[in-house]
């Protein structure tokens, strides 16, 4: 046995060395003093200088308005993960930053159009410098524990250690944001969305509509989760509230709300009263009465001229939309649409009954442009684009009148699609190593021709071709923010003429959504060159752009129905409603204030709040750069924390430490905890209790002797175990496109010294060394509406492969589990066929041969899956692993009821964010084909979830659970189950 587990050991280390070598070297760095720039694509080494600049010209100004200097170097990682630029940022355990290379999107102006590096790192410090910045306490916390603890689940009490270390990490989503996008806008000299009209829209439609205001807890608890907006409502709220106090209170005050000093709070509801002498809550209350008081006069002001009469196609909101094809034979528009309680889909409405009808469901929606849709009206096929939300797009096509759909091209990349009638081609931008590109797709759209790259900075959004395929147009941003609306011409355009022809440009605005009308003579779009979304019509004739609306809330998306009306969007605060309006110029347009502009014009100081340099291309990167060449991420390992910790082991408590060595891009991860029991009357040889994991991308490694486990102290479930381990595990993806997965892992263990199982507690092995090797193949393809709290339809199949060596003879298990769920007619309800079966050929006698089921699985405190009773082992009702056998099937149905949502429910340390109550009955019979051993259970069962959050980022659920079960000529048994899980 021995032998067996030093070749394991020795394979390890060599495959360590061969994954670590200059050979196997992916990643590439660019360093400075305070900055270590990591990417792993040479393609994207041309805008790493620019990045690198950028990150220079933002810290300089975050060091000098706030007085920061960075605990340790901010490590930035540059990415092409997704079609649309994505950023993130962490301050535990190291500082760091995710930038992605792509374009960011432009629908409804919700972002900002400035370079898009200069901007994403201006917004991604900021949240470095909240959290990072400490006072003489958190340094102090921040030596004693060797580092910033990030909270994990199997020591819950580092949740402690990691307030303590870094407090104002723990504020909500809407304080970071909010701060990062106020601060970003005056850093790019006024150019971002506290000065943006889709904001301002938002509110002054709440208003307009009566809707809901959330205070500041039930944002997060309920006001993320319910409209088609989700969390994005984080950003529009905190925008909002800080925008207003900036408004009320002055820029200054705002600055030392966020701002981390020696005589700050460190909760960040504490520090506001320090700042502001008053409670959030009050003041929360306060902005909500001013809130309405402001939109108020705008909507007052907007009545100045004719509101423009709409007359609404349907009742209800359709969430967020796609951009709308009209079928004139049929009356009929097409639309992908994504609203609460319903999958995102491609839908069928009649414009003259109203009549809505699903044509096919559609995968990964994004969420406000669901997905990008052509409409080929000659053969009635739709083209529409999946994995929309941070995955590589493919387009497929489907018939409207089968609904049958097609892949036609997978990771293509291409969106803002648009079909040329004229010879069927399929066009659109394609992103690319951060490239924006002009592609053509010809029939039968099976390949793509590349018409010309834009330079980087340039992007095109929003085509159309025209009916008679001469033109094709678009709207256009370039690196300094300008956004213009042009026309090139096709037969130019192959021939490698790409100059534009400049239609109009609406002062720092952005022209959207402009489509052709039925004759080629007129464009349609929108814009907020009022501070309200408007519809526009650009006459070709005549050269000349003209106002056709005056709207209350915003018109998108403006569809030719005929010469004489127009189908618009309007927005509502439920998503976009479909509305009719006329084909006709309007009197005039009012304008609207924007609480941004107020802030500037009361307090003109924040106009000095731009890099200094204006542009990064004046940093000189050069002579800052530290370091250029290879990435070696096992040469950056280092301590991250170290920390006291309390465990269980039997019925024993042990105390120790934990050691987290990290890497600062999270290739690598060392875990290493040793404790030990003092009790006298534990055992001398296993009172030592020792833990290591080691982790590289895929592949894992766990050792133990005499394992320990917090979670033991609370029972039943035991996972401590005498003796020593060594594994390792390895698993990779065969396909990735959510949300169709198929995974598998293959792991190899040895065990010494047991005397139970290593995954059954109350099962006493028969022999304490053994090896085992397992296999398991996952298959998953399930979804989930807005709102949802979990997976509410899909299929998802394993099929496992357990496999035990003991004494030279071979153990083999084979089991599979099967899920099958549907969403029913009730908002977020479904009904879920949960199955498993297994075999194994074994001696029924032999501990190994056999499978075990019972119990809930829940301990009292638990870090584990709150619904463990799903899991193919566990049979609530009956004892852990009192049913055995070496076979099995056990059918499950489960109904989940919808989700209970609270406004407010808690205080901001710790609130409810919903509840949700399940029911379930399960059968199983063990030993199938041995009568004499054969056993037959029925159980009935519910639990009752209430989802936890502690300081506004700590989720734990509460449980609730009760089972009976029954069995022929046995008394029935029941189970009663409470259970708090730690962590997500």
């Amino acid at each position: 046995m021995r032998i067996y587990l030093l070749q394991l050991v020795t394979r390890f280390f060599v495959g360590i060395l061969v994954l670590t070598s200059p050979i196997y070297a992916q990643f590439y760095t660019l360093q400075t003093k305070d900055m270590r720039l990591v990417y792993y694509d040479m393609g994207h080494s041309y805008i790493v200088p620019h990045l690198a600049r950028c990150f220079e010209n933002s810290s300089r100004f975050h060091r000098q308005l706030f007085q920061y200097t960075p605990s340790e170097e901010i490590t930035v990682f540059l990415h092409d993960l997704n079609d649309y630029g994505t950023g993130g940022a962490n301050t535990v355990p190291w500082n760091y930053i995710v930038v992605g290379i792509e374009p960011y999107d432009y629908v409804y102006e919700t972002g900002p159009t400035n370079e898009r590096m200069n901007w994403v790192m201006n917004h991604e410090y900021f949240h470095v410098l909240a959290m990072d910045k400490s006072s003489r306490a958190d340094r102090f916390f921040r030596k004693l524990f060797f580092g910033k603890v990030h909270a994990t689940a199997d020591h819950p009490i580092s949740m402690l250690y990691s307030y303590l270390t870094n407090p104002r990490w723990y504020s909500p989503r809407w304080y970071h944001e909010g701060g990062a996008v106020f601060m970003e806008t005056w850093m790019a000299g006024g150019i971002g969305r506290t000065l943006g009209g889709y904001d301002e829209m938002v509110f002054r439609t709440m208003v307009c509509d009566s809707s809901y205001f959330y205070d500041f807890v039930g944002l997060e608890s309920e006001g993320t989760t319910i409209d088609f907006q989700v969390g994005a409502n984080s950003y529009l709220y905190g925008t909002r509230f800080i925008s207003y106090l900036a408004n009320q209170y002055g820029p200054g005050k705002l600055l030392q709300w966020f701002n981390r000093t020696e005589d700050s709070k460190g909760y960040y509801t504490s520090q506001f009263k320090h700042i502001y002498s008053v409670g959030l809550d009050e003041e929360w209350s306060r902005w909500i009465r001013w809130e309405h008081e402001w939109q108020r006069a705008n909507l007052d002001s907007l009545h100045q001229y004719p509101i423009t009469i709409s007359r609404p196609i349907l009742d209800q909101a359709l969430g967020s939309v796609s951009r709308a094809y009209y079928d004139s034979t049929k009356s009929k528009v097409y639309v992908g649409v994504n609203f609460p309680g319903e999958l995102a889909h491609i839908a069928s409405i009649d414009i003259e009954s109203g009549r809505v009808e699903k044509i096919c469901e559609v995968p990964t929606p994004a969420m406000y442009y669901v997905s990008f849709l052509a409409y080929d009206p000659a053969s009635g096929t739709l083209f529409f684009t999946t994995d929309n939300s941070r995955q590589w797009r493919d387009i497929h096509s489907v018939d409207i009148k089968t609904g049958k759909k097609k892949r036609l091209l997978k990771d293509i990349r291409v969106g803002d699609l648009a079909f040329n009638q004229a010879d069927r081609s399929l066009w659109g931008i394609r992103h690319h190593n951060g490239i924006s590109t002009l592609v053509k797709i010809l029939p039968p759209y099976d390949n793509w021709i590349e018409i010309f790259p834009l330079l980087y900075g340039k992007d095109m959004f929003d085509l159309d071709i025209s009916p008679d395929g001469v033109y094709l147009t678009s709207s256009m941003v370039e690196i300094n923010g300008r956004q213009r609306l042009i026309r090139l011409e096709i037969n130019k355009l192959l021939t490698g003429d790409a100059d534009p022809e400049v239609l109009y440009e609406f002062k720092d605005n952005s022209p959207a959504n402009f489509v052709y009308s039925r004759d080629g003579k007129f464009l349609f779009g929108t814009s907020y060159y009022t501070g309200v979304s408007n519809v526009f019509r650009y006459d070709f004739e005549q050269k000349k752009m003209e106002a056709l609306t005056n709207c209350e809330t915003g018109f998108f998306r403006p569809l030719p129905i005929s010469k004489d009306s127009l189908m618009v969007f309007r927005y509502s605060g439920k998503g976009f409603i479909p509305v009719m309006i006329a084909n006709e110029t309007c009197e005039d347009a009012s304008a609207v204030k924007f609480l941004g502009q107020e802030v500037v014009e009361k307090y003109p100081i924040v106009e000095s709040w731009k890099l200094d340099p204006p542009s990064p291309s004046r940093i000189n990167i050069d002579s800052l750069t530290t370091y250029s060449g290879e990435y070696n991420g096992m040469r950056n390992i280092k301590l991250a924390s170290a920390y006291p910790i309390v465990e269980g082991y039997k019925d024993y408590t042990s105390v120790g430490m934990k050691l987290n060595f990290f890497e600062p891009v999270g290739l690598h991860s060392a875990l290493l905890t040793a404790s030990y029991s003092p009790s006298k009357k534990s055992p001398t040889d296993e009172r030592i209790h020792l833990g290591f994991e080691y982790q590289y991308w895929q592949w894992k490694v766990n050792a133990s002797y005499n394992g320990a486990d917090f979670y033991d102290l609370f029972g039943p479930t035991k996972t401590s175990r005498k003796g020593y381990s060594l594994s390792v595990r390895y698993n990779d993806a065969l396909i990735s496109e959510k949300p169709k997965s198929l995974d598998y892992t293959i792991s190899v263990a040895g065990y010494g010294g047991l005397e139970r199982l290593p995954d059954f507690q109350n099962v006493a092995t028969s022999f304490d060394k053994f090896l085992t090797a397992n296999g398991k193949l996952n298959y998953s393809y399930l979804f989930r509406t807005l709102g949802s709290v979990e997976h509410e339809q899909g299929f998802k199949w394993d099929l496992n492969s357990h496999n035990i060596f003991v004494r030279s003879k071979l153990f083999p298990q084979m089991f599979s589990n099967i899920d099958l769920g549907f969403l029913l007619p009730l908002d977020h309800s479904s009904i879920w066929f949960r199955s498993s079966f297994g075999y194994a050929p074994g001696d029924i006698s032999e501990p190994f041969a056999n499978f075990y089921f019972g119990g809930f699985g829940n301990n009292w405190v638990d870090y584990q899956e709150a619904k463990r009773y799903r899991d193919y082992y566990s049979f609530p009702g009956i004892e852990l692993n009192e049913a055995g056998g070496t076979n099995y099937g056990k059918l499950m149905i489960e109904w989940t009821l919808p989700p209970l949502r609270f406004r407010r429910f808690g205080i901001p340390t710790l609130y409810c964010t919903y509840s949700q109550l399940t029911f379930f009955s399960s059968g199983i019979i063990t030993n199938i084909n041995n009568k004499l051993y054969r056993r037959s259970l029925l159980n009935f069962g519910s639990q009752l979830d209430f989802k936890l959050v502690m300081f506004s980022h700590l989720e734990t659920t509460f449980s609730l659970g009760y089972a009976v079960a029954l069995e022929r000529y046995q008394r029935f048994s029941k189970e009663f189950m409470v259970s708090l899980k730690v962590l997500k």
